[in-house]
């Protein structure tokens, strides 16, 4: 099947690479000229474990090739719109300009039959509006809905390998023509046993919105806990490991830390919460705003601690922060709350040194003012403190042992809360953790 992937960013490299790896011939499309440069030549504009290699593997088929012009979307049976919707600036809302121009755009090289696949976190309602304009230009065209549920650093085996398929039509049948489309497209990991569910495009919609809400309410409810175990002398690890047990709970994404971060979970509970005002339901998602309010406490709290940890004052003190991304296996720092700690430290006198495997050049960027070191051994050279704050394997292995004769003071926070207490405890380190005694 020709498929065009218009938009490729993070999704939509990932999208269009996975979709020549399932066989289908594939034209990747997208205004940025550096980035089509770089997919072109099998390179990807970020860091994503195995990309570049399934880009190499795929280009050589012949069936993968890039592109700045539109137009070559032209002929393709399916059009995938994978383009951004950040936060708008000063507003909730998301920015839907990137989402209209790609659909409009779009619109003088649809065929009869053609089906366009929005894969775009946007407000729910967009798909309906954009399912107008589209019959306006081309009647025997299609809308699907089919939202993407990607964790970064997995995306390629959750493209491949998905756990559901949602498709949203404009009358929620299994027998609308668009449905049995994206089956072939899907063909192989359908095959698999991948579920799907086919829906109307309100439901579809919201299915990503409600998903990242449910999980971010997860993660501040267990950091709220954190915060009532810091006033108990408890243990928020051991009373996570405790209600997880119940299934109806389940024990993921119950790890108190320094809150979530990233290009998705923020924005999207922001924007939902916005749509929801606009839609007159805003009532039913004031709980969102001290989720998110939650959030952004825990870096507050951070720095509180570290404050604690040397001696009640940050002045001068020599802090070396390991992780700048948001999660590990990612080079994105978007509302990194290591990266955001950080700074927030260095206002307050400290001087900070901040190292990382991949993401320091997209942290330069955000951050100028901040130091950063390629090599952790030599970041924690005559540390007065330690604070992890992105828990990439390396520095969950660090010996303790080893470790303490590299820093001025051996003391440590674990923002993550990943590190073996008792084990550095016993190598001579002042340790401390988020919501532990």
């Amino acid at each position: 099947m020709r498929i065009s992937v218009i938009g490729c960013g993070y999704l939509g490299a990932v999208h269009a690479a996975c979709m020549a790896k399932l066989g289908h011939e594939v034209v990747g499309i997208d205004v940025d000229a550096r980035k089509i440069e770089e997919l072109s030549a099998a390179r990807a504009p970020f860091y994503e474990p195995g990309l570049d290699d399934l880009l190499r593997e795929v280009q050589e088929t012949g069936r993968l090739s890039f592109t700045s012009e539109l137009s070559a979307a032209a002929g393709s049976a399916v059009h995938f719109i994978c383009v951004g919707t950040p936060q708008k600036k000063g507003e909730n809302g998301a920015d839907l300009t990137y989402v209209d121009a790609a659909a409009t755009g779009l619109l003088p090289y649809l065929s009869p039959g053609d089906v366009v696949v929005g894969k775009s976190t946007v407000p729910v309602g967009t798909a309906s509006r954009l399912a107008g304009l589209l019959r306006a230009e081309q009647p025997d065209a299609h809308l699907v809905w089919n939202p993407e549920f990607l964790r970064e650093g997995h995306a390629v085996a959750d493209t491949l390998h998905p756990d559901r398929f949602v498709y949203g039509v404009f009358d929620g049948s299994e027998d609308h023509p668009a449905v049995a489309v994206l089956d072939d497209v899907y063909a192989a990991p359908r095959a698999a046993g991948t579920p799907r569910l086919v829906t109307d495009h309100p439901t579809a919609e919201l299915v990503k919105a409600a998903a990242n809400s449910f999980l971010a309410t997860k993660i501040s409810f267990i950091n709220a806990m954190a915060e009532v175990c810091e006033a108990a002398g408890a243990d928020v690890t051991q009373l996570a490991d405790a209600i997880g047990m119940d299934d109806r709970i389940g024990r993921k994404f119950l790890n108190a830390g320094i809150g979530f971060g990233g290009g998705c979970l923020p924005k999207d509970i922001r924007a939902f919460m916005a749509r929801a005002g606009e839609l007159g339901a805003d009532q039913a998602l004031t709980f969102l705003r001290e989720v998110d309010a939650i959030n952004m406490r825990r870096r507050t709290r951070v720095v509180e601690l570290a404050r604690d940890l040397c001696d009640g004052s940050l002045l001068g003190k020599r802090i070396t922060v390991l992780g700048a991304a948001f999660k590990p296996e990612s080079d994105d720092v978007r509302d990194s709350p290591a990266l955001s700690i950080a700074a927030q430290l260095q206002l307050q006198g400290a001087v900070v040194t901040v190292t990382d495997p991949k993401a320091l050049a997209n942290a330069a960027r955000r951050f100028p003012e901040l130091h950063y070191e390629t090599d952790a051994a030599t970041a924690v050279q005559n540390a007065d403190a330690l604070l992890l704050l992105t828990e990439w394997q390396e520095y969950r292995d660090l010996d303790p042992y080893a470790l303490a004769r590299s820093v001025a003071l051996p003391r440590v926070l674990d923002g993550r809360n990943v590190l073996d207490a008792d084990k550095w405890r016993a190598a001579g380190w002042t340790y401390r953790g988020l919501g532990r005694p």
